[in-house]
């Protein structure tokens, strides 16, 4: 992932999923645990990625805070199969834990988005009924 990281968010899931992909090809070659392990993880990240990407359409602001709601919750499920290979011994320590830390970032930066989206709509709300109010 290197020090250079995007500040957009669709950026850096998007080079974070490039990483991933490249970790379950080498894991998909294994056979047995490695594999199912590698494919679950495929999953869950790529789907972080979908989902930040269809919020940018979101229909609306509950669309958008659901949107980032699943990829926060495939966040949290990509760091878990990483724990899982990582104590499986399937990675090597050191690269496994730069992945651990970048999921972790996300979910951090994912967390903050909903929670000002969620504020946002809140004021939002607050300033509509104040003009019913005044009607």
């Amino acid at each position: 992932m290197g020090t250079d990281k995007p500040r957009d968010i669709k950026e850096r899931t998007f080079m974070f999923a490039l990483a991933i992909v490249r970790l379950c090809r080498h894991l998909d070659e294994r056979p047995g645990v490695e594999r199912t392990l590698s494919k679950q993880l495929l999953w869950s990240k790529t789907f972080i990625g979908a989902n930040v990407e269809e919020a940018q359409a979101a229909q609306s602001k509950e669309d958008f805070t659901s949107k980032y709601a699943i990829a926060q919750k495939e966040t949290r499920k990509t760091i878990y199969w990483l724990r899982l290979l990582k104590e499986f011994g399937s990675l090597k320590e050191g690269s496994v834990a730069i992945l651990i830390q970048e999921a972790n970032e996300r979910s951090r930066i994912i967390g903050s988005i909903i929670v000002n989206a969620k504020d946002r709509e809140q004021v939002r709300c607050k300033r509509q009924n104040k003009a019913n109010r005044k009607m």
